[in-house]
């Protein structure tokens, strides 16, 4: 069984770059520090600028189960555990995080189909997070609201 951490994650992926900025942009224009917003996507040349601008921080290079080569930044690969990522990639590690197995599995299609997945790390905000992350495109927006029962 998967262990399930206690911090709560509001997750949405966008279908390209452009329409993550526009959500991004909504989430820290509504408040939400870019500390708490987590960026993954496939690796692509455009990947390292996209996190750096939409964050003011580094891409990490993370290999996922199914996907490959992906970038990042933020939180959310910590809590999903970086180590397990390669084998068993979003559809088996969003449990840690609060999401069924059936939602990990519609992230992990998402993003290996180019989709940019949005994570924010607020539970106070986790409603404001996902009006917006709807709002802006956010496909299969999702609080992860399972944490501690899976």
């Amino acid at each position: 069984m998967v262990e399930a951490d206690t911090e709560r994650f509001t997750v949405g992926v966008f279908q390209d770059a452009a329409w993550a900025q526009k959500g991004i942009d909504a989430l820290k224009h509504a408040g939400i520090p870019a500390e708490s917003i987590s960026i993954l996507m496939k690796d692509s040349p455009d990947a390292v600028a996209f996190i750096e601008n939409a964050l003011g921080a580094k891409a990490e290079r993370v290999d996922l189960a199914g996907i490959g080569a992906a970038l990042a930044h933020g939180s959310l690969v910590a809590a999903l555990g970086a180590g397990e990522l390669p084998t068993l990639g979003l559809s088996g590690t969003m449990r840690r995080v609060g999401f069924q197995a059936h939602d990990g599995r519609i992230f992990d299609v998402l993003t290996g189909r180019g989709g940019v997945l949005v994570a924010v790390q607020s539970e106070p905000r986790a409603a404001d997070a996902l009006a917006i992350l709807f709002s802006y495109g956010g496909g299969n927006a999702a609080i992860g609201a399972w944490t501690g029962r899976v």
